[in-house]
């Protein structure tokens, strides 16, 4: 199976990582009432079957190297982690931009990179990016601190801003 060599040998890896961890990241109390009872036990039998049971299919395999078709497949692993560095970029502009014209700018973009190219599907993302923002902060509640070029506009537009936008 393509990916199959790639998968097991970044999961036995990541395994062992926190196996070697596993003294630093728990604690042992000399007093415990019994062996299991030990906040290291049961974490430590976890990632030892991990490694147990991940070396075991390493061992099973017919073929443990990887080759062209495992790099492909795990390349499309990785094709999801965009959307995730989109979500971190919207997260982090927020507090700079607002919340309204960093929903309006990433709703288009998305979009866009999505390959929806029609005016039609942009005016869909804006409104849909509208109704998010009037959900968030109109009907939820959701407390949103206000952007850092608010702070530029005169006291009762900058008011408005913060709260509405």
């Amino acid at each position: 199976m393509a990916g199959q060599a790639v998968f097991i040998l970044g999961a036995l890896g990541l395994s062992l990582l926190l196996l070697s961890q596993i003294t630093t990241q728990t604690v042992w109390i000399e007093d415990a009432k019994s062996f299991p009872a030990q906040p290291r036990f049961w974490p430590g039998v976890a990632i030892a079957m991990m490694v147990t049971s991940f070396g075991l299919h390493l061992l099973l395999m017919r073929r443990r190297r990887p080759d062209r078709l495992d790099w492909v497949e795990a390349r499309r692993w990785l094709e999801p982690l965009e959307y995730v560095l989109w979500f971190m970029a919207y997260v982090f502009l927020v507090p700079v931009a607002g919340f309204l014209p960093m929903s309006l700018i990433f709703a288009c973009a998305l979009t866009w990179r999505l390959g929806y190219r029609d005016a039609g599907y942009f005016w869909v993302a804006a409104l849909f990016a509208v109704c998010t923002v009037a959900l968030f902060k109109g009907l939820l509640g959701v407390k949103i601190p206000g952007a850092a070029v608010y702070d530029a506009l005169p006291g009762t537009l900058r008011s408005f801003f913060i709260l509405y936008l």
